[in-house]
């Protein structure tokens, strides 16, 4: 574990990347440190991966998709070379069940532990000493292309932030959710990038403030206009008409465009609605999950008490109080404006629309 001094964010370490060939390990930013400490861990088992992913060491759908991919990786690199190629896909295959255990509702983690599985099935008569080393070839590969999708998705949805305009965030979509770039932030550093003048809004995100830990962070980093205020004051700021466009990230989405993203999602929406603010939710085609025909279907992660309880380690609640602690809501369809992948928009969001784009 590495630790440096914060004094200028601006030159943080990647988010997550790989270090040296087959006998090299994974390095994440530790988001559990920010913003008060810049830590990067070495990941160098399957285990420590998943708790990595648990313990929101690392969090982001796109993010923990591509850690998972190592995990997957770092558990095949245990199989003796002059095992059977069989060996190794069950390794594979029992892997990838217990990293799906770390955290239930992103669905780019299911996405790139099959695609792991695929490659080592496919491939799997090149041999075992060979297929561990495409399956890091793969592994790398996922995390190059989200960086790339990400740029894209930025190219695609920046239009949507007028010159002058405010922007709300919720969470936090950006480079740190990601291998580099963001989601959401993306169209932020997009239009910064082509010098636009705008104003971003970044709400804190209660239980474990992604927004004011990563997102304001992240974006004072990058020379963004931002500014931080508490999940209360999104009504008030959308009724005194600072608020152009709303950003959000997405865990996962549904055949019909209902989008399962961090709690108060839902709540945002609904006022978005209310003051007529488009809701735009951006993520690549990987997060969405045409299995489930509606939002009804996408399971909900429950967090720890601890989350609600406690801030930072200061109790704040009674002894032994009763906690609901869901980490996610979903959003209807109706209620978002548009969705915006690497392919382009999607617009208005239906159930055609969304099979149409994604099967493109």
């Amino acid at each position: 574990m590495n630790t440096e001094n914060p004094k200028s964010p601006r030159h943080r370490p990647p988010t997550i990347h790989w270090v040296g060939g087959v006998s090299g390990h994974l390095e994440i930013l530790d988001q559990r440190k920010l913003p008060t400490e810049v830590v990067v861990l070495k990941l160098t088992t399957t285990e420590e991966v998943w708790q990595a992913i648990r313990t929101l060491a690392i969090r982001g759908a796109p993010a923990i998709g591509i850690a998972a991919a190592y995990g997957i990786f770092l558990a095949a690199r245990t199989v003796s070379p002059a095992s059977q190629s069989a060996a190794l896909i069950d390794v594979i295959q029992t892997s990838g069940a217990y990293i799906l255990t770390s955290r239930p509702t992103a669905v780019n983690l299911e996405w790139s532990i099959d695609q792991m599985t695929r490659i080592a099935i496919t491939e799997r008569g090149i041999g075992v000493r060979q297929l561990v080393k495409r399956l890091l070839s793969e592994a790398n590969a996922i995390c190059t292309e989200d960086a790339e999708k990400c740029l894209a998705i930025g190219k695609h949805g920046q239009h949507f932030i007028p010159e002058d305009g405010g922007v709300l965030t919720h969470c936090n979509a950006g480079g740190l959710a990601t291998s580099d770039h963001g989601t959401a932030l993306a169209l932020v550093y997009e239009a910064h990038r082509r010098g636009r003048k705008f104003q971003v809004f970044a709400d804190e995100t209660r239980p474990l403030l992604q927004g004011a830990r990563l997102t304001a962070w992240e974006l004072q980093a990058a020379g963004v206009d931002v500014t931080l205020i508490c999940d209360s004051m999104a009504a008030l700021v959308m009724q005194q008409k600072k608020i152009d466009v709303i950003l959000v990230g997405a865990d996962r989405i549904a055949a019909n465009g209902d989008t399962a993203n961090k709690i108060g999602t839902y709540g945002v929406a609904q006022l978005a609605h209310i003051h007529k603010i488009p809701l735009i939710v951006v993520a690549p085609c990987s997060t969405f999950d045409l299995t489930l025909p509606t939002g009804e279907q996408i399971p909900i992660e429950q967090r720890p008490a601890e989350e609600v309880t406690s801030l930072f380690g200061t109790r704040t609640a009674p002894p032994d109080i009763k906690v609901y602690n869901p980490a996610f809501d979903v959003t209807p369809h109706k209620l978002i404006h548009a969705i915006v992948t690497e392919r382009g928009v999607i617009s208005p969001v239906t159930s055609e629309n969304v099979r149409t784009h994604v099967d493109q």
